[in-house]
């Protein structure tokens, strides 16, 4: 978005560093000016700002001609070198590898809770096949997208990772957690943002309208509702929170195309049954 020119500058500096290289990179201006950049870098300029899923959507666009797609926040660093060359390996062993995300810690090696992609998240360090992925940083196999579709335009923001992640594993593709890929980020809370509860909750609603099997739809949203009663200090936040919840029922979400049991039992199988 054009507000962080430092950052993008060293996060392609340490693109441009990687022992394996990357085929192809591009900078999308979501919605604002497009800065100098490094002759190898191509750009997609957008006239507007279309949010997260529409800025990555414009991106996959540009690269469909690629076997995966590395997606990175403009303030992440890669601190290792052998990045590209650990994902080239990891998508050669697992012809079903649909998804890999990255690990995510703060410039003194923390990594926050929020970004374990597990209920059990007190080991950053373990790996293995999980139910989702941080948007920071992951990889999409480009076979993976051309089954289930690209990111939905109308999240703009929050939740697009798990509509992403149960497309791919109810159509038997595997999401993997591989915490040797690290990216940097500076530590944040998902509520810097002013829309953060509205998007939050009305993404929510739209994920059990389009993916969860009818029985399944009032379990989730119920679990939501008591968890944010129990959470959320805020009385604005809360009052913002159910203004998203009632817009997610009366607004488009897309096609619904319930996942199948068997994909429910497998994410609980994997320690996140889709109801929290």
């Amino acid at each position: 978005m054009g507000t962080r020119p430092k950052e993008l500058a060293e996060l392609l500096a340490s693109v441009h560093a990687q022992t394996t290289g990357a085929a192809r990179t591009v900078v999308v201006a979501n919605g604002c000016a497009m800065p100098d950049l490094p002759p190898w870098v191509e750009t997609v300029q957008l006239a507007e700002n279309l949010g997260v899923t529409g800025g990555r959507n414009a991106a996959l666009e540009h690269l469909s001609d690629m076997d995966l797609v590395l997606d990175l926040d403009d303030d992440g660093l890669l601190v290792s070198d052998d990045v590209f060359a650990t994902i080239t390996a990891l998508y050669a062993a697992d012809a079903r590898l649909g998804i890999v995300g990255f690990r995510i810690a703060d410039e003194s090696g923390v990594t926050q809770r929020r970004h374990v992609p597990r209920l059990r998240a007190g080991d950053s360090m373990r790996g293995g096949e999980v139910t989702g992925f941080l948007g920071g940083a992951h990889v999409l196999s480009v076979k993976m997208l051309q089954e289930v579709g690209h990111w939905p335009d109308m999240f703009f923001f929050a939740h697009e990772e798990t509509d992403m992640a149960w497309r791919a594993i109810d159509a038997g593709w595997r999401v993997r957690y591989a915490p040797q890929l690290l990216l940097q980020h500076p530590r944040t809370s998902p509520a810097r943002h002013a829309f953060f509860y509205q998007v939050n909750a009305r993404n929510r609603v739209y994920l059990a309208r389009r993916h969860l099997p009818a029985l399944l739809v009032p379990v989730y949203l119920g679990v939501w509702v008591a968890l944010t009663l129990a959470r959320t200090r805020s009385l604005s936040g809360l009052r913002a929170w159910f203004g998203g919840f009632a817009e997610g029922w009366r607004t488009e979400c897309g096609r619904r195309k319930p996942m199948r049991w068997r994909t429910v039992f497998r994410l609980a199988r994997l320690g996140r049954p889709p109801v929290i």
